[in-house]
């Protein structure tokens, strides 16, 4: 049992829904992006995602793109965001999980991205343009160094193909919640709720929301219903708010690292709430 998975199994006892948070890696450098983590573990982020930044976020709205094109500015790459991993995982248990896309993987090396990810204290990996028929050396290779290969449903996943989808996870099914990019959204679906019990129905696997969720109100609303709750462009679009520019680009700001942890407090706190009603 990996770290993603005792703490699903620590939160099913609480009956807490998992907070993971999500920042791009490098933005605006890694050196604050270790100081972000370790914040967001400490003020209740059960695991977290990191961000490899890549030329061509497919999945990605306006806001990661914004980030990772930062990240990619300041020369970030896949190397030295797991020297990252490595700097925090000596300091902290947290799980991290690296969402990036596949071009830099495979070019990396499937064995060897694997391998090194794994050394550095990665628990495992998202990669949104990977799908389920073409997964399998990347899953394989991550499998054999202990590294869960989160696989993503959609709404307009078909329920047979979400019970493939689920059967082939580790650590938890990541339901996107709308039908489109990263992004915040003012309002979340109406039926999004509804769905996620039809997806929790056809997994066995723990199952995770994310898309559009950037207010503790929808965490608490979706906490309710879903194993994890992950908020991404709101926490990076406070990361840009938090920084200043010097010489041309951003540099942190001396509030980000409280700013952001105080939103992640609140954020958990959202799920904490939540506990009574999912019994």
């Amino acid at each position: 049992m990996n770290r993603i998975d005792r703490a699903f199994s620590r939160l099913r006892r609480r009956g807490e829904a998992a907070l993971i948070p999500f920042v791009t890696a490098g933005d605006p450098d890694l050196d604050t992006t270790e100081a972000l983590v370790l914040e967001m573990a400490r003020r209740g982020a059960d695991i977290v995602e990191l961000g490899i930044p890549f030329s061509d976020p497919l999945a990605d709205g306006p806001t990661i793109q914004a980030a990772s094109q930062r990240a990619l500015e300041g020369g970030v790459t896949p190397a030295e965001i797991l020297g990252l991993v490595r700097r925090i995982r000596r300091r902290s248990e947290v799980p991290l999980v690296l969402m990036g896309y596949y071009n830099p993987v495979l070019q990396f090396g499937l064995e060897a991205f694997a391998a090194a990810a794994a050394e550095a204290g990665a628990d495992g990996t998202i990669v949104p343009d990977l799908p389920l028929e073409e997964a399998g050396p990347w899953s394989r290779a991550a499998r054999a160094h202990g590294l869960a290969n989160v696989l993503l449903a959609a709404p307009t996943t078909p329920p047979e193909r979400v019970r493939r989808l689920a059967a082939a996870t580790r650590g938890f099914l990541y339901y996107v919640s709308v039908a489109g990019i990263t992004g915040a959204r003012s309002e979340l679906p109406p039926e999004l709720a509804a769905a996620l019990r039809a997806v929790k129905g056809l997994s066995r696997r723990p199952v995770a929301v994310g898309f559009g969720i950037s207010r503790a109100d929808q965490v608490a609303a979706l906490a309710a219903v879903a194993d994890g709750i992950i908020v991404g462009s709101a926490l990076v679009r406070l990361v840009e708010a938090h920084c200043t520019r010097r010489d041309g680009r951003l540099a942190a700001g001396p509030g980000l690292v409280a700013a952001v942890g105080g939103f992640v407090a609140e954020l958990k706190a959202a799920t904490r709430t939540a506990a009574g009603r999912r019994g």
